[in-house]
C-alpha cells in the first residue's frame, strides 16, 4: 500500500505538469499541478501534500528558494527537484538542503515513479525506526514480530495461555524464537513481575545439571564448599525456561517430574525438600515423542511436558514477514552500531533476494545477515552484494515456479545484477501463468504491491495477457 497519497507538481512547463498530472494520477495519487514557485507555497500552505515534485527554475520564485521555505513550513514533506542539464549543481544544492532527490529532465515518467517508490520505502523506514524508538527499541507484542497468519496464531495461543499456570511444550526449528514466545506467555501472565528465568539443558555438564536445576547442600560434592540454591528456587513465583528440554539425562528428568507433579524440589546433598511455585515452559528442536519410543525420555515426563504445544513456525512458512523482520533489524543495527548516515532500505534486487530465499537458519539467520549488511552497505541502501553471498549464489525453494538455476558458463555474462532481474522477470512471469494474467493475484502470491508489479510490468515489457494464457 502507498504511504504517499498527494501530490503538488511545481513546473512552468505546461507539458511536463500534463505528463506528470495524467502518469501519477493514473496510479492512484491525487495530484494538483501550478506553475510557479509563489503558487506553490501558497497551495502547500491551503493543502497538505506527502509529496512536491520542484522544478529548479521557475518564474517569480526559484526552487531553491521554494524548497528550503517548504522544508520550513512542512518539515515532514518529501521533496523531488527536477532540473534540466546546465542546472545539475543547483540540483545538487537542492539535495544538500534537504531535497530527497532529483531528476534530470528531459526525463521519463517512469523514473519519477521509482524515486517515488524510494522515498516510500524510505518513509516506511523512517516511521518504523520512529515506532520502534517509541517503544524502547523494542519489537511490539514483548519482541515477537509478525503479521502473518502462522504468527498470529501462535500470539493467540500466548494470549489463550498466558493467564493459566499450565505447562506449555514450545517446538520449532532451531532460530525460529521459541524463547521470545516463553517470554511473552511470562510477560502477559500474572507472573510477570516475578522472575523469568531460562537455561538451555544442552549447555550444561549432564554431571551439572541437578545441580543447576535444583541446587545443592555444601559438601554434597567435591567443590561444593557453600550450599547454592537451584534456578528452580531462584524462579519461585515466576516462570523457568527449559530450553533444550530433550537434552536433559535420565536422574534430571526423575526429578523435573517430581517438580512438576509435587511442586517441590530437593537439592543435591540434601535430606528435605522444599516448595517451589513454578511455572515450567520447556522448548524443543527434536522430536520427544520419537525420543520416548527410543527409551531417552521418560513418557510420563513427556506427556507432563506436553499438557499444550505452542510451534513455532520457520520462517520459509512465513515469507510474508521477511521484510518486516529485516526493517526492524535494519533500524536495531542502525543504532547499535552507530551507523551515520543511517541505512534506510533495500534495492528492489535486495528484498528479492530476502524474499525468494528459504532461510534455513530462520529469524536468527535473518538477522545475522541484517547486521553484516549494515556494516557492509556503503550508501542508504543495501544492495545485494552487502547480502550474504549464499543468499544469491543458492537456488530458489522447491516451491518456487522458476527453475533452479545450473550455474552460468565461463564464457556467460556474469553480471550479478543481470541475473537478479532475469530471476525477477521469470518470476513474475510464472505468477501471472499461474493466475491466467490477474494482476491483482499475481501481486499477491509475489508479494508486492499491485502498483509495484504493474511497474515492473511494464520496465520488463511482459505481455500479462499472453502470459496468462500460457497459464
Amino acid at each position: 500500500m502507498a504511504l504517499f497519497r498527494s501530490i503538488l507538481v511545481a513546473d512552468d512547463e505546461p507539458s511536463v505538469r500534463h505528463v506528470l498530472t495524467l502518469v501519477l494520477s493514473g496510479l492512484g495519487y491525487d495530484v494538483r499541478a501550478v506553475a510557479d514557485g509563489e503558487e506553490a507555497l501558497r497551495e502547500l500552505s491551503a493543502r497538505g501534500y506527502d509529496v512536491l515534485l520542484c522544478d529548479v527554475r521557475m518564474p517569480r520564485r526559484d526552487g531553491l528558494s521554494v524548497l528550503r521555505q517548504a522544508l520550513a513550513d512542512h518539515p515532514g514533506l518529501t521533496v523531488v527537484v527536477m532540473s534540466a542539464y546546465g542546472s545539475q549543481e543547483q540540483a545538487l544544492e537542492a539535495v544538500g538542503a534537504g531535497a530527497y532527490d532529483y531528476v534530470r529532465k528531459p526525463f521519463k515518467p517512469e523514473e519519477i515513479v521509482f524515486v517515488l517508490r524510494k522515498a516510500e520505502e524510505r518513509e516506511r523506514l523512517l516511521r518504523e525506526n520512529r515506532r520502534l524508538q517509541g517503544a524502547g527499541g523494542a519489537a511490539p507484542w514483548e519482541g515477537i514480530l509478525g503479521e502473518s497468519e502462522p504468527m498470529r496464531m501462535v500470539m493467540r495461543q500466548v494470549e489463550r495461555l498466558a493467564p493459566v499456570s499450565t505447562t506449555v511444550l514450545i517446538t520449532g526449528e532451531s532460530g525460529t524464537g521459541k524463547e521470545l514466545v516463553a517470554r511473552a506467555l511470562h510477560a502477559r501472565s500474572p507472573r510477570a513481575a516475578m522472575p523469568f528465568v531460562a537455561v538451555n539443558c544442552g549447555a550444561i555438564p549432564a554431571g551439572l545439571i541437578e545441580s543447576e536445576l535444583f541446587g545443592h547442600a555444601r559438601g554434597a560434592f567435591t567443590d561444593a564448599r557453600t550450599a547454592r540454591r537451584g534456578l528452580f528456587s531462584e524462579a519461585d513465583g515466576g516462570t523457568l525456561f527449559l530450553d533444550e528440554v530433550g537434552e536433559l539425562p535420565p536422574p534430571a528428568q526423575v526429578k523435573l517430574l517430581r517438580v512438576l507433579q509435587e511442586g517441590e524440589i530437593r537439592p543435591v546433598g540434601e535430606n528435605r525438600a522444599e516448595k517451589v511455585d513454578v511455572r515450567v515452559l520447556a522448548a524443543t528442536l527434536r522430536d520427544l515423542g520419537r525420543l520416548v519410543e527410543r527409551g531417552e525420555f521418560r513418557e510420563d515426563l513427556y506427556y507432563r511436558l506436553n499438557v499444550v504445544n505452542v510451534r513455532v513456525p520457520p520462517l520459509r512458512e512465513r515469507p510474508g514477514d521477511v521484510l518486516l523482520l529485516a526493517r526492524a533489524f535494519l533500524s536495531r543495527f542502525n543504532r547499535e552500531l552507530n551507523r551515520e548516515p543511517p541505512v534506510l532500505g533495500f534495492s528492489p534486487e535486495a528484498e528479492a533476494l530476502l524474499s525468494s530465499y528459504a532461510w534455513p537458519g530462520n529469524v536468527r539467520e535473518l538477522e545475522n545477515a541484517m547486521e553484516r549488511a549494515v556494516l557492509l552497505a556503503e550508501g542508504e541502501q543495501i544492495l545485494p552484494q552487502n547480502l550474504p553471498e549464499r543468499l544469491w549464489s543458492s537456488p530458489p525453494p522447491a516451491t518456487a515456479p522458476a527453475p533452479a538455476p545450473t550455474g552460468p558458463s565461463p564464457e556467460a555474462n556474469l553480471s550479478l545484477k543481470q541475473a537478479i532481474r532475469d530471476l525477477e522477470e521469470s518470476y513474475i512471469r510464472a505468477a501471472l501463468r499461474r493466475t491466467r494474467g490477474n494482476r491483482t493475484r499475481a501481486a499477491e502470491v509475489l508479494e508486492i504491491s499491485h502498483r509495484a508489479l504493474l511497474y515492473k510490468i511494464k520496465e520488463y515489457g511482459i505481455d500479462a495477457d499472453a502470459e496468462g494464457e500460457r497459464g
